[in-house]
């Protein structure tokens, strides 16, 4: 961090206090009121001791809101996509409404749908835009957006291939881009490349992504609205970036599902090459996001990582080596990676236990929580799991008696987050209040 003098001479160990001591002490918000701030630095409180192992005053719970704000105010996902004010009014209409907890989390996942129609972005549908007004959830729509002949292009440049390859596939409105020439000759002097730039289809694609910048800036301003009357009013941001693994950097990005299955049999060395390149890439994306934010806990998404997917010998191969290199990365910078582990991880477990002790908190989809917590419980904080069908469809008996289930499995000697296995959209009310209400009843700690 810039504000710490000596940041290169600390270890790592005392680069995560002083991220911690940011978090906790929010640096520049001026606070609704003493009782605000007081709630903000207990909530604060709470996540680092679960992070480090330690028992807090309770478990602290992470509810699984989603895009549930935008229901609860009366609109749908296509709405706050579209409109800005709404979307900032749900959200803090929800953080109203709802009252007491430990987290909050923003519209920062709510895409600005107008700066996606600009570009002709081809990588998600969205409400409106390739699947139904109602659907409360993008779709990802995979592609060969790198070929497989290509991976040497992309190892040997990847910002020349971000821009001439890959940009003009993803979108529509980059296309041109693919006319310009490399952008990093050595000859001194400038016209032979810069004459690229009197094209004028290539100057409408630069007008363009101006025009969306602009559009993507208009929506950053109602995130950031959004937070700092969260804060101000003492609810603590949990995620502060996000990153993942290199692996599903290739697969989802570049080559698809079955492409780089095939790749995995037909040139690993490739995929491995590649995993090489992106995987400080990854980590300076994580530490960019965190300067941004007040947390150091960096989200983490991981897609192909699980059982249903690959072997063993294949995770161990091609997806944990490089992983483990990210998570380790951005422990030195000392932040505090929370991959989400979608899928099930079960037979992971052993093998994600070798990190050091409350470097990691694993956020766990399908799992065997028990399982878990004698496994990564004994050195990573552990989140999760309720099952969505439950919040989403469940009673708030139902809910309370899940959560009281999961804190009495996970929560003995701290190092618990109680959540659920993924976000609610669409659902009741009353199950958040359920979930919240178990963290107050069943997850104090005794002294």
């Amino acid at each position: 961090m810039d504000s710490v003098k000596n940041w290169k001479e600390l270890t790592p160990e005392q680069r995560r206090e002083e991220r911690f001591k940011r978090w906790l002490n929010a640096p520049g918000v001026k606070f609704d009121s003493p009782e605000a701030q007081k709630q903000y630095k207990a909530r604060v409180t709470r996540l680092i001791k679960a992070i480090k192992l330690q028992e807090p005053d309770r478990v602290p719970c992470m509810l699984p809101v989603g895009y549930f704000p935008a229901y609860h105010a009366g609109y749908d996902l296509k709405t706050v996509m579209y409109d800005y004010e709404k979307q900032r009014d749900a959200w803090i209409k929800f953080m109203r409404d709802f009252g007491d907890m430990d987290t909050f989390s923003g519209p920062g996942l709510v895409l600005p749908a107008p700066a996606l129609e600009m570009i002709g972005h081809k990588m998600h549908k969205w409400p409106g835009h390739g699947v139904a007004d109602d659907v409360p959830m993008y779709q990802f729509v995979e592609g060969e957006y790198t070929k497989a002949d290509e991976y040497d292009k992309l190892i040997k440049d990847p910002t020349d291939f971000w821009l001439r390859t890959f940009m003009p596939r993803e979108a529509k409105a980059f296309e041109p881009l693919a006319k310009l020439p490399h952008l990093t000759p050595f000859v001194g002097l400038p016209i032979f490349y810069l004459s690229a730039f009197g094209n004028p289809e290539i100057q409408a694609a630069l007008k363009t992504m101006m025009k969306a910048g602009d559009e993507i800036v208009k929506w950053g301003k109602t995130v950031g609205a959004v937070a700092q009357t969260a804060m101000k009013a003492g609810y603590a941001p949990f995620s502060g970036g996000m990153s993942g693994a290199p692996f599903d950097m290739i697969a989802d990005m570049c080559r698809g599902t079955s492409g780089i299955v095939m790749d995995m049999f037909r040139q690993p060395d490739k995929i491995l090459k590649a995993i090489d390149m992106i995987t400080p890439i990854a980590i300076d994306e994580a530490v960019q996001g965190a300067e941004m934010s007040m947390s150091p806990v960096i989200m983490m998404p991981l897609h192909k990582g699980d059982k249903t997917f690959m072997s063993q010998k294949a995770f161990e191969t091609f997806y944990w080596p490089s992983l483990k290199k990210v998570l380790l990365g951005m422990i030195d910078e000392g932040l505090v990676p929370m991959p989400f582990a979608e899928g099930n991880y079960i037979p992971r477990l052993e093998t994600i236990s070798d990190m050091p002790r409350s470097g990691v908190v694993w956020y766990f989809e399908y799992m065997d929580m028990a399982l878990a917590k004698k496994t990564v419980g004994k050195v990573s904080c552990i989140i999760g799991n309720l099952p969505i069908s439950i919040m989403a469809t469940g009673t708030p008996k139902d809910v309370k008696e899940g959560c009281r289930k999961l804190i009495e499995t996970c929560a003995p000697g701290g190092g618990y987050i109680l959540s659920a296995a993924a976000s609610m959209d669409k659902g009741n009310v009353d199950n958040l209040h359920a979930m919240m209400d178990a963290a107050k009843e069943y997850g104090v700690y005794k002294r």
